[in-house]
């Protein structure tokens, strides 16, 4: 069977599924819910099924996908700063795993209890050891995720590359783009030096690590005015006006990308542009459970939503 064709029963499968996905009435139902109770009924009666459910499914139509385990290097790489941060405190990391990931959690704590890094997949085993290395010798945590996070995204790009396909490329940039323009501003406004970008930037096609560092350590009006100039000036003045709607709309430029892949009919995009789909789904129930918490009322609830996919 060619490449192409080999997932037309599960893009047939996603499609039919596609149709379960929130629609905006119902995220207006859920924030009308008179109560938690009212919510939590609500939500259930929709049978929205969790990530790991949607993953366990779509694993099972591509098991040997290395365009799916891309989704999930985050979560891996979140999971891993959870057992460093576990181990310097004396916690249980159980309760800062995010779920699902490629790496097993039982492997993971495995390798740190044991101090046997062998354990762990080729991409993450370097950077472990070195993160423990410094947290053991520096306590310096900051530098240690600026470091894992950065390691995230050049994993993310080589497997894209890798994988030949252009979806997946646009998507990791996407990511990249969206991290470090928020790591420069930040970094920006702290003062932080060279030294600290070079670790905390990653860099990628379209968003140079030089030019950004550069804009950066010369004060956040030229970082600012250098992103104006670039594809990304909406994310500039976003972030300088609302940081919520930065974050925002990087998660919706990722759901735009998803709905480029949805019309295709064949090849393993529609797979992973629901997976992105329900992500964002859950982002928005959470959102809403959030603020509904705090009170917030239902003009700003519907501003901090996140695009739909229908």
């Amino acid at each position: 069977m060619g490449m192409g064709t080999e997932y037309a029963s599960a893009v047939a499968v996603v499609k039919a599924m596609e149709n379960s996905l929130f629609t905006k009435s119902d995220l207006e139902q859920f924030i009308n819910a008179r109560n938690q109770n009212e919510f939590e009924t609500l939500i259930n009666s929709k049978n929205a099924g969790t990530l790991t459910e949607v993953w366990d499914m779509l694993r099972t139509f591509a098991p040997d996908s290395k365009e799916l385990e891309i989704l999930l290097y985050r979560n891996d790489f979140h999971n891993l700063k959870a057992v460093l941060k576990a181990m310097i405190s004396g916690r249980e990391p159980d309760n800062y795993f995010i779920e699902p990931s490629n790496v097993e959690l039982d492997d993971l704590k495995e390798a740190f209890r044991t101090k046997d890094m062998d354990i762990l997949p080729d991409y993450m085993r370097e950077i472990a050891i070195q993160a423990y290395e410094i947290l053991t010798t520096t306590l310096d945590g900051q530098l240690v995720d600026s470091l894992i996070d950065t390691t995230c995204m050049t994993t993310m790009q080589k497997s894209a590359d890798n994988s030949g396909s252009d979806f997946m490329r646009k998507y990791v940039n996407l990511i990249t783009v969206c991290a470090d323009i928020k790591t420069a501003y930040r970094c920006s406004k702290m003062n932080k030096q060279r030294a600290f970008l070079e670790v905390a930037i990653c860099g990628s096609p379209e968003l140079d690590k030089e030019s950004l560092i550069r804009s950066a350590l010369s004060g956040t009006e030229t970082l600012l005015s250098f992103l104006e100039h670039t594809t990304y000036g909406e994310l500039a003045i976003l972030l300088k006006e609302s940081p919520a709607q930065f974050e925002k709309r990087c998660d919706d430029i990722i759901t735009e990308l998803a709905e480029t892949a949805r019309m295709k009919a064949f090849g393993i995009e529609p797979l992973v542009a629901y997976y992105i789909a329900k992500e964002a789904e859950i982002k928005n129930l959470r959102i809403i459970s959030v603020c509904r918490e705090s009170g917030a009322d239902k003009e700003t609830i519907m501003e901090r939503l996140r695009e739909l996919y229908v």
